[in-house]
């Protein structure tokens, strides 16, 4: 389907950080690269607003990531991860995301969403029947909803371009798994732990 981007769209782009952290290991092994992700998804349109859902840890390690996204002009909405009694831990942001999404589509012509979710389905099809938005996805396409890229007017697909996508990427495409993570270095292993320490829910 033919979409319509030009310079005066106003677009709001929500991002499902916890979504697209945990494609980018899985399939990668690397992070995402979030400034060259927003520049391509905007395509030179008008930002209106870019907000990134995150959660906090009591160690505070997610800190020096958060300012990095805060330095590309994205707002960050946080809420601290819950632990429950049993041990049982808890981290969503869906029901946030998507109100923010609604709240803010009265001044939008454009929402771009950053997830693979397809819990996010219903949400498209609300802002294109009665918000009258062009709803965009990118995504991994790897670990993508099906009905997610149906539902959506236009779906930038990550995987297709790793190298412009990802941080610290390196092909794997045609190791064995063993090999594939002995490929990445001994300061990319540790930057990896780093994160993964921080944004891992069970």
């Amino acid at each position: 389907m033919a979409i319509i981007k030009h310079p005066e769209q106003r677009i709001g782009v929500f991002i499902d950080t916890q979504n697209l952290y945990h494609s980018a290991k899985n399939i990668y092994r690397a992070r995402v690269n979030f400034g060259n992700v927003l520049k391509d998804a905007v395509a030179g349109r008008k930002l209106v607003r870019a907000r990134a859902y995150a959660v906090t840890t009591e160690s505070g390690e997610e800190k020096g990531f958060f300012e990095a996204l805060t330095k590309l002009g994205i707002e960050m909405r946080t809420k601290e991860l819950q632990v429950f009694a049993g041990g049982a831990k808890k981290a969503d942001w869906d029901v946030g995301l998507a109100v923010d999404t609604i709240s803010a589509s009265p001044k939008l012509d454009t929402v771009i969403l950053l997830t693979g979710d397809g819990d996010f389905v219903p949400l498209v099809e609300y802002l294109q029947r009665y918000a009258g938005c062009q709803v965009e996805v990118v995504s991994f396409g790897r670990s993508t909803s099906g009905k997610l890229k149906e539902a959506a007017d236009d779906f930038l697909d990550l995987d297709e371009d790793p190298r412009r996508y990802l941080i610290n990427y390196r092909s794997t495409r045609h190791l064995p798994r063993s090999r594939a993570a002995a490929a990445l270095t001994p300061e990319t292993e540790e930057k990896l732990a780093e994160v993964e320490r921080v944004t891992d829910v069970e």
